[in-house]
């Protein structure tokens, strides 16, 4: 895996279309530059952070390369962008407000009270939230965390919440703020879809990427996602509508809910007392993901620019600096109006176009083509597409109002990718004629004709070498040559996974914290989407749970290949196969897996009524998901 043996140089076509992205853009501003290192304070001594184990999760010295001058593997404003996302350390935003950058993907905010801190998302993982703080502290203090907020339901903004508090501080009085909403879009976002989102989350960040010049140089809303223990702890207090205030350790905030915008559940928070505004992730140095790469619910971006339009008249007049859990903040009530006004006008733009568009009959891939954004908008580097991109935005939003579907029957009813790839093949007169067409398009620039032609010989004959070499080459170039971090990271892991097979998913979100905040009712829909329908189409099962601590009971029923629940013992519970008396504990560790049903005969307090074999039964029409499966092969 190395970067010397299989990384390649820039194509010609590839260096000059780089070289022309430096001449054009105004590379000579740099107050960006040097808003990201004002209130610079310090860094931590040990520049690689590691789990109990001694396993680095982050390493703060990976990113030093980005100091050189932009090579021509790199487009130069994404080199840009990661350099100013790759500075690290404690910064001071205003007095009383700090931020850690550069340890995670996201930014963890500290808010000074009258005797403690205000944490405000506490990063991915555990390790990086602890050292963060322990940086925080070396610099202002050992002061005590006296309150958490979470901005959002994204993990990179909890996770790394028992770095900072735990469940002993909760009992103590230590709040846990979040917008309405969270705990079930955190729970249906990172355990439903969980397992694909994870492993294409490895695309989309590249954590298994080498980092260098012609590897991962990062993901344009942050470097990379870091490595160790994900956790949740349940807030404790709801903000449940915009103007609702609270006081945490003498600290006032202002909350404006802002659902269905870059979360389906997030929050932006005014501080007034401090004249600072956080935007939470609303608004950011770059153009954020409609819909990003690794699958999520497509956001409304036409509530988005409403939210944005409605922050400014509730706070821009007493804000004199806005910052946001990612990059850096903006100073002054003037510059704050213009970058969140632009920020505004970009995704009202690209709704209203997209809609113009498609209303004139274009279908999502035309109108990404078609479209091209305001000169005023273009010139401004937070609106550029390090993140979410002009072109799957515009897909996006096209998809939101219209679906899969373009319209045209030819597309209704496609063969499968394999299948249809081995009909193309031989359409094209085979994978040799193929093949030597596409290196022809190679030596010409036409990359992106490269990858569409030649995914089709990998589709219909995986196990051909020279195929998957030719693709990995044109994925690699693409990467090298892509503005949107993202872009680069899924080109560079689609070269990377041809040559060398499947890395896997090296960061996941299902973790036990997000496991036990489940209900029981949550827990039986994440495991009625494992149920392998045509296998169990001729069971009729039903498994009664009661509880010893109170409670209706819990009747699960599998029938016609669906696994389904109900709370009561009402017509719509079955009569029970098997009924079973314990506690609440024990149903979830049965239901995760790590308590067999025939072991609750010997623990003392359960009560079985029935045949239990009929839930070993039940349990074995699950399937596991695949954390590993193919994404550029079949």
């Amino acid at each position: 895996m190395s970067q010397k043996t299989d990384a390649k140089p820039a194509e010609q076509a590839v260096a000059q279309a780089n070289e022309t992205v430096r001449r054009n853009y105004p590379f000579g501003d740099e107050r960006d530059l040097r808003d990201a290192r004002r209130g610079f304070m310090g860094t931590a001594k040990d520049h690689v952070i590691r789990d109990a184990e001694g396993s680095a999760v982050w390493d703060l010295d990976a990113y030093g390369f980005l100091d050189q001058e932009c090579p021509d593997t790199a487009n130069p404003s994404l080199w840009r962008q990661s350099r100013l996302c790759s500075d690290h350390g404690l910064f001071e935003v205003t007095e009383g407000v700090y931020q850690v950058r550069g340890f995670d993907l996201s930014n963890m905010t500290v808010v000074e009270g009258e005797r403690g801190v205000l944490v405000v998302d506490p990063l991915l993982c555990a390790e990086t939230a602890a050292a963060g703080l322990a940086l925080y502290r070396s610099h202002r203090g050992d002061r005590p965390v006296t309150g958490v907020l979470y901005t959002h339901s994204h993990a990179d903004h909890f996770g790394g919440v028992r770095g900072v508090i735990g469940d002993e501080d909760v009992a103590d009085g230590v709040p846990v703020i979040a917008p309405h909403g969270f705990l079930e879009h955190a729970v249906s976002e990172n355990v439903y879809a969980g397992t694909a989102m994870n492993r294409r989350a490895a695309y989309m960040y590249g954590a298994a990427l080498p980092k260098g010049v012609r590897g991962q140089i990062g993901a344009g809303l942050g470097q990379t996602l870091s490595t160790g223990a994900v956790g949740l702890i349940p807030p404790t207090v709801d903000i449940t509508r915009s103007g609702q205030t609270e006081t945490v350790d003498g600290i006032r905030m202002v909350f404006q809910l802002t659902p269905g915008t870059e979360a389906p559940a997030e929050l932006n928070i005014h501080f007034p007392d401090l004249a600072a505004l956080c935007m939470a992730e609303n608004a950011t140095h770059n153009l954020h993901n409609l819909l990003t790469l690794r699958g999520a619910e497509v956001r409304d971006p036409r509530v988005w620019a409403r939210y944005l339009t409605e922050a400014v008249d509730l706070f821009v007049d007493s804000t004199d600096v806005a910052f946001a859990s990612h990059h850096w903040p903006v100073w002054g009530r003037d510059r704050v109006l213009t970058f969140l006004s632009e920020q505004r006008d970009l995704y009202a733009y690209l709704h209203d176009q997209t809609l113009r568009m498609l209303n004139q009959g274009l279908t999502g891939a035309e109108i990404a083509e078609e479209i091209a954004m305001p000169p005023a908008l273009e010139r401004a580097w937070h609106t550029h597409g390090y993140y979410g991109s002009v072109s799957h935005n515009t897909k996006a939003i096209y998809q939101r109002y219209l679906g899969w579907f373009d319209g045209n029957p030819a597309h209704l009813w496609e063969h499968p990718p394999a299948e249809a790839a081995r009909r193309y093949v031989e359409f094209m007169g085979g994978a040799d004629e193929v093949l030597r067409r596409a290196r022809r398009s190679y030596a010409e620039g036409d990359l992106r004709w490269v990858v569409q032609v030649v995914n089709h010989v990998v589709f219909a004959d995986p196990d051909n070498a020279e195929a998957r070499n030719l693709q990995a080459d044109a994925l690699e170039q693409l990467g090298y040559g892509s503005e949107n971090g993202t872009w680069r990271n899924f080109y560079l892991m689609g070269a990377l996974e041809l040559r060398h097979g499947s890395v896997g998913t090296p960061t996941s979100t299902v973790a036990p914290d997000l496991l036990a905040v489940l209900t029981l009712e949550q827990l039986c829909d994440a495991l009625a989407i494992r149920v392998h329908g045509p296998r169990s189409w001729e069971a009729d099962i039903t498994a009664r749970w009661t509880l010893s601590e109170g409670g209706e009971p819990l009747t699960m029923r599998l029938r016609n290949g669906v696994l389904t629940h109900v709370r009561g013992t009402g017509p719509t519970a079955a009569a029970p196969d098997v009924e079973i008396l314990l506690k609440e504990a024990e149903v979830r560790a049965v239901l995760l897996g790590a308590l067999a049903p025939a072991d609750l005969t010997a623990r003392p307090g359960v009560e079985i009524t029935g045949d239990v074999g009929k839930l070993t039964e039940l349990l074995g029409h699950l399937t596991d998901p695949d954390p590993d499966f193919a994404i550029v092969t079949p």
